[in-house]
């Protein structure tokens, strides 16, 4: 495994982490703490130091297992969750610093920890990041001892960039792939600037960039690759980047000539994110340990060629920048 800084944290985390939204389970199915113990602690096994969960994953249960893996182990393992999402509207009105201190609270009981070591905002609607007293709350929770650092997840590039106007805030997390490159203009320069730690989230796509998924793929009535495709529940842009399926599948098979010898396509896209010295580490979900050994073929893989990179670069910029890009 190799690590890198995360921003001005000074934590040393693991290139290849876990994000955890799907694991004890895949997306539609229910919450299985056996599946998520097998998975966690096969990470762990493989060097990965840094997990990256949510409140509001599997309804607090992936939290309790994250704590529980914790608990268990010796070796140093940091742990990022979420708030905000839990809101009910999802609405900037909503987000109040009492609601916050109550989740973090709540986060704190799901994984018996006294501290935690990054809490980010679960990707707030925009006018929650002109807010002031919302980020100082968390000066207050981190004097009593209940955080470490402050991050943020957001949808857009704009978002991250007021974000960081916030002394406070140490990390970003954000959508960053081959379908999806605007990240790698304004953002991370301005991340590489104020040493923020850049932690890239849906980094295959939500599996299309795997290459396994065909026109004949179905996805259960109960997964969002089904469901969320217009932004029917949540952002569109958190269901296989934001990019139509179709199209998706075209430029899948493009990049297949760019690395003819995989038929895995998901060690090759991970390896290319890493290419990018601004991005901290990439968290990849897992809902099977076969898909964690998958992630971690990345590290195995060298470093794409100039040749590769400008084509890579190319296919998006012909089939997916001009309906994506610019949304996010």
């Amino acid at each position: 495994m190799n690590y890198r800084k995360l921003g001005k944290t000074d934590l040393s985390v693991s290139e290849i982490s876990l994000g955890t939204w799907q694991v004890g389970g895949k997306w539609g199915e229910p919450f299985s703490h056996t599946n998520a113990d097998h998975i966690l602690n096969a990470a762990v096994d493989a060097g990965i130091n840094f997990i990256d969960t949510a409140d509001v994953y599997g309804d607090g249960e992936s939290e309790k297992a994250v704590g529980r893996l914790v608990r268990s182990r010796s070796e140093q393992i940091y742990v990022a969750t979420k708030c905000g999402r839990r809101l009910q509207p999802h609405t900037n009105e909503a987000y109040q610093p009492t609601a916050l201190r109550t989740f973090v609270e709540d986060s704190l009981r799901n994984m018996r920890l006294e501290t935690l070591d990054l809490i980010q905002l679960h990707c707030p609607p925009t006018d929650v990041f002109y807010r002031p007293e919302i980020f100082e709350l968390f000066d207050r929770l981190k004097d009593e001892g209940k955080i470490q650092h402050l991050g943020v997840s957001v949808e857009k590039v704009e978002e991250g960039l007021k974000a960081i106007e916030f002394s406070n805030v140490t990390t970003v997390q954000i959508i960053f792939n081959m379908f999806r490159q605007r990240p790698a203009e304004l953002f991370f320069t301005e991340a590489k600037r104020r040493n923020i730690g850049v932690i890239v989230r849906v980094p295959l796509a939500s599996g299309l960039l795997t290459g396994k998924f065909s026109a004949d793929t179905t996805f259960s009535a109960d997964d969002h690759r089904n469901f969320n495709r217009q932004g029917a529940a949540f952002d569109k842009g958190e269901t296989f980047s934001g990019v139509d399926y179709e199209t998706g599948l075209a430029a899948v098979e493009e990049l297949r000539a760019i690395f003819p010898d995989d038929t895995n396509l998901a060690p090759d896209a991970l390896r290319w994110i890493l290419t990018f010295d601004a991005v901290s580490c990439i968290i990849p979900g897992a809902s099977t340990p076969a898909h964690l050994t998958s992630n971690l073929q990345a590290l195995e893989r060298p470093a794409p060629s100039t040749e590769q990179m400008a084509t890579v670069k190319a296919i998006y910029d012909e089939r997916i920048k001009n309906p994506v890009h610019y949304l996010w």
